[in-house]
């Protein structure tokens, strides 16, 4: 018989049912919130995936192994590893060049300094050489072929490039080396850590190679995260490592270690290295030095602070001159 009445059990029943349905109800919400995000997602994926690139590959393959190092004595090669033959660069939408005639070579086994204020074009210069960017106008040649015309990801796998920003993937460092060569055996590695002044900080932890890395190297300093970075595309063997500022974090006694190293490296690499620092290029085969865009000297260390007004300025700003004291 019903009464209208309603017992203490069947009142907490009630509300243990309600509570079940409506956290169901939220689960429910949540998952169609987060199927549609997902969509969303998949959806900007798939159109990125889809992007095809407007640069235009080449079908020549990489072939220098009978160019011998540049000017070296009679045997000497005339070819120049990379050439910049009136260069100029537009980014796209951009009002004005970012580059403006730039003209240089640099033989095989040759280090160049690139150096100039903020903003100067200094990445821009480096970017050209795996063709990450085409010129606006004039040539970059390598090994006497115009870049346009090496296949591009047969090109990028003989280039080594240390970017600005040190950018390490959530693993062990054994892996995070293996993206610059995924062929690469553990006496590679080791020479890489060793070449790359890594290998200390890695000997110090009992894991060594299998130590594993936090997205974007939160677990490791600056200056760790850029040696590591640095082994990495030492580990490909390149024929052209590009360094973008790849040692700010460095102090610099483990900065000189590098450049020392570096200069042993087997296969005789070009490198080209890129710094607000006039010590991490002064000892550099010849240096560019950039002045908005545009190349304002080029030479030695020694010629430069002779001649070159900006290259001055930049290297009184780090050394100051000395004060002399008649007696």
């Amino acid at each position: 018989m019903e009464t209208g009445e309603l017992t203490q059990g069947e009142v907490v029943a009630l509300i243990n049912y309600m509570s079940q349905i409506l956290v169901e109800l939220v689960k429910l919400a949540n998952l169609i919130i987060t199927v549609t995000k997902a969509a969303a997602c998949g959806n900007r994926v798939e159109s990125v995936l889809k992007i095809k690139p407007d640069m235009e590959s080449g079908d020549e393959k990489w072939d220098i192994d009978t160019i011998p190092a540049y000017g070296a004595g009679e045997s000497g090669s005339d070819v120049p590893a990379v050439e910049f033959s009136h260069v100029s660069l537009t980014y796209k939408n951009a009002g004005a060049e970012s580059l403006t005639d730039l003209s240089f070579r640099a033989g095989k086994g040759q280090t160049v300094g690139i150096i100039g204020g903020t903003g100067s074009g200094k990445t821009s210069v480096v970017n050209l050489i795996p063709r990450f960017y085409d010129a606006t106008r004039g040539q970059v040649k390598i090994f006497g072929k115009d870049i346009r015309d090496y296949d591009v990801e047969d090109l990028r796998r003989h280039i080594g490039v240390v970017p600005q920003k040190a950018v390490l993937f959530k693993g062990s460092i054994r892996e995070n080396l293996m993206w610059g060569n995924e062929r690469a055996t553990e006496e590679d590695m080791e020479e890489a850590l060793f070449m790359s002044q890594a290998k200390e900080f890695v000997d110090a932890r009992p894991e060594r190679l299998d130590f594993q890395i936090e997205q974007g190297g939160r677990n490791l300093s600056g200056g760790q995260k850029q040696r590591l970075t640095i082994a990495r595309a030492l580990v490909r063997k390149p024929d052209i490592l590009i360094l973008d500022d790849s040692a700010s974090a460095l102090d610099f006694a483990t900065d000189a270690a590098l450049r020392t190293a570096i200069r042993g490296i087997k296969g005789n690499p070009t490198v080209f290295i890129v710094s607000q620092r006039v010590a991490s290029i002064q000892c550099a085969d010849q240096i560019l030095v950039l002045d908005d865009g545009e190349l304002s000297g080029i030479g030695t260390h020694a010629q430069l602070l002779e001649a070159c007004p900006a290259y001055q300025e930049i290297y009184y700003s780090q050394f100051p001159k000395e004060v002399r004291v008649n007696v």
